[in-house]
């Protein structure tokens, strides 16, 4: 019986998500807005054999004390759009997502972006949907109030349905470019469909529920999270490696999105140490299975609603 194989993306923004990552030696500190910097550190992920390239992203400048927020290098970065898309041509095989709003955009500026995306890249655009929890992003939107919590959901549902709605209204062959007949497309025609990532949940209601029950001061709970902290791996590779096998084969998981601490060493040795450990225990690809998103992980393609295969 064949072994379970294991999904890895890599969480940037497009950097390291750790704030004071930037200060670490041998790290780069304009990472965030060196185009160079990024395309070398896909391109490593790539030859990692990475499922995915994930970019967060922020409508407004991060809501935290100005004494912190000018030692952070999260502060801001590229548009994720313009970024991925330059990073297409630098790749062939990782997939390449991006977070997209569904309170400040509306569903065809999001499906003409990814449609786009996809077809620069030859099928690799994903899209991480989130609401927008940070209430200063609505006064960059001309908006005095952010919207409540239950009705930007709502929203994001409905804005779901009418987005894959856009991306079906074209038929596969609608395109058919006809030169003799003047014919570009028949008007009965499909753009791909693009992945859908989890949607973004706000963790605050477990940051509060933390402090009081262990009893953590302000300075406690931030040493705890202030990295963007989850379940953490730190040993040797081969230690690294038992404990991503036992999630995997446990069904604890399918996957990990992967925060490097710092970079470039950080991936470079998660790349050069960790995947060839993987790979030696048959849990992680030698070689991309497609050259598509959904053919690497293995994802059907979703029927059209308006029109049959």
């Amino acid at each position: 019986m064949a072994k379970r194989q294991l999904r890895l993306g890599a969480f940037m923004r497009p950097v390291s998500i750790h704030t004071g990552a930037w200060r670490y030696p041998g790290a780069w500190p304009d990472a965030n807005f060196n185009f160079g910097h990024i395309k070398r550190l896909i391109q490593k992920l790539e030859a990692g054999k990475f499922d995915a390239f994930f970019m967060a992203d922020h409508l407004a400048v991060l809501n935290m004390p100005i004494n912190a927020l000018k030692r952070s290098h999260t502060v801001t970065s590229f548009e994720p759009f313009t970024l991925l898309s330059a990073l297409a041509g630098a790749t062939e095989h990782i997939g390449l997502i991006a977070t997209g709003s569904t309170t400040f955009d509306e569903p065809y500026h999001v499906a003409r972006r990814f449609a786009s995306l996809d077809h620069i890249s030859g099928g690799r655009a994903g899209w991480n949907i989130v609401t927008t929890s940070n209430p200063d992003a609505a006064l960059n939107f001309g908006l005095e109030d952010h919207m409540e919590h239950a009705e930007r959901y709502r929203r994001a549902r409905e804005f779901y349905d009418v987005v894959t709605g856009l991306w079906d209204s074209f038929a596969d062959d609608a395109f058919v470019r006809d030169v003799e007949a003047g014919l570009y497309f028949d008007p009965d025609g499909q753009l791909p469909p693009i992945p859908e990532t989890n949607a973004s949940k706000s963790g605050r209601q477990r940051l509060v529920d933390a402090a009081a029950r262990d009893k953590l001061t302000v300075r406690q709970l931030a040493q705890r999270v202030g990295g963007y902290g989850g379940l953490a791996f730190v040993g040797t590779p081969r230690v690294i490696a038992d404990q991503m096998e036992e999630w995997l084969t446990g069904y604890g998981c399918d996957g990990f999105n992967i925060m490097f601490p710092f970079l470039p060493a950080g991936l470079d040795d998660f790349v050069d140490k960790v995947v060839p450990e993987l790979q030696k225990r048959g849990i992680f690809r030698n070689e991309y299975e497609g050259k598509t998103l959904r053919q690497n992980l293995g994802l059907p393609r979703p029927k059209n609603r308006f029109f049959g295969a």
